[in-house]
């Protein structure tokens, strides 16, 4: 089918964007198929237009109305794949949901992946972002993703190498892969599977319950029981999970801070590097609970940013950068925002 046959025009993104944030796009199109893809960027309407790959919609906040051509990848399918001594392979396309992704793989009885569970998007946003939780990242599972690249009308696999994975970072939000488009990707997960417990208050979690041995799945409930009772539902508050990544300074920037501020919650790094806890700083700066018009700052949570009801991007764009000012006098540390403004 022609894509051309399948785009829709001005089309409502609010149901498409976890903050749901009011927003239309000039142009839409639901890819199923890699050809639609090659079909788009193969036409001479479209090869010069802006366009926006959409996924699950969690990592972005739109700030307007989008004015070229939206691509929501929708490409579907999953499947374990032949193994080898050490790692089960399993492959799943990147429009499936991320979470029921996870919760199959538990299904198969394949773990590794249960530490993620209930992070809202999609497989293809997670190496893009290098999502991480309670002690895992992605770069810690992947094996490879399968990609098209527009600019030549080509797919091609890339190993974690070519990644270039970093803290919620990767070459897809780099110069060099901003244009590449992810079909699905596949993961590497062991087969002489151990609980990872190594996030605090996860294995607390699982003490509490008194699983001394606990399973993939049994790991996979109290992670989903605790970001539950920790975050808010995108589907009844307007959300996009963390706002703000989790400053990395000097050494020596933690040891002067912790001078003037000794309840400082920092978290040292393999590289001599100190990881701080941005909620905390938020919350320190009596941010949390607060609003700022229909935008605000979730009670449970301060690295949530939230829409109240009727938020525009504007609203949202305005109390993180307020937030950013007020870390940034205290504590002389930049919040950088997660999610992308569009």
């Amino acid at each position: 089918m022609h894509p051309q046959s399948a785009i829709q025009y001005q089309f409502p993104l609010q149901s498409l964007n976890t903050f749901g944030i009011a927003a239309s796009a000039h142009a839409y199109l639901r890819v199923t198929e890699t050809e639609q893809l090659l079909g788009v960027f193969a036409d001479a309407a479209w090869v010069s237009a802006p366009k926006l790959v959409l996924g699950g919609g969690s990592n972005l906040l739109l700030t307007g109305d989008f004015p070229g051509l939206v691509l929501h990848i929708a490409l579907q399918g999953r499947e374990v794949l032949a193994g080898d001594e050490s790692h089960h392979y399993v492959r799943a396309a990147a429009g499936e949901n991320w979470h029921e992704f996870v919760q199959w793989t538990l299904a198969q009885g394949v773990g590794g992946l249960e530490n993620l569970s209930l992070i809202p998007g999609t497989v293809g946003a997670a190496p893009i972002q290098n999502i991480g939780a309670y002690g895992l990242e992605t770069k810690d599972v992947f094996h490879s993703v399968t990609v098209f690249d527009p600019s030549n009308g080509g797919t091609r696999t890339m190993d974690a190498a070519a990644c270039r994975f970093g803290y919620r970072d990767s070459i897809f939000k780099q110069e060099g892969g901003r244009h590449l488009i992810i079909l699905d990707v596949c993961f590497a997960l062991p087969k002489q599977w151990q609980p990872n417990l190594r996030y605090a208050e996860l294995a607390q979690a699982v003490a509490e319950q008194g699983l001394d041995a606990p399973s993939a799945q049994q790991v996979a409930d109290t992670v989903i029981a605790i970001r539950r009772r920790k975050l808010p539902d995108p589907a009844v508050i307007g959300n996009a999970g963390s706002f703000f990544k989790n400053p990395v300074v000097t050494g020596v920037q933690c040891a002067a801070l912790l001078e003037r501020f000794p309840t400082l919650v920092h978290h040292a790094q393999p590289d001599g590097s100190e990881k701080l806890a941005a909620g905390w700083l938020i919350d320190q700066c009596g941010w949390k609970g607060r609003n700022l018009g229909a935008a605000g700052v979730y009670p449970k949570q301060a690295l949530v940013l939230v829409n109240n009801g009727g938020a525009k991007g504007a609203d949202v764009v305005a109390l993180a950068r307020a937030i950013q000012a007020d870390v940034q006098a205290r504590y002389g540390v930049l919040l950088e925002p997660e999610p992308v403004f569009i």
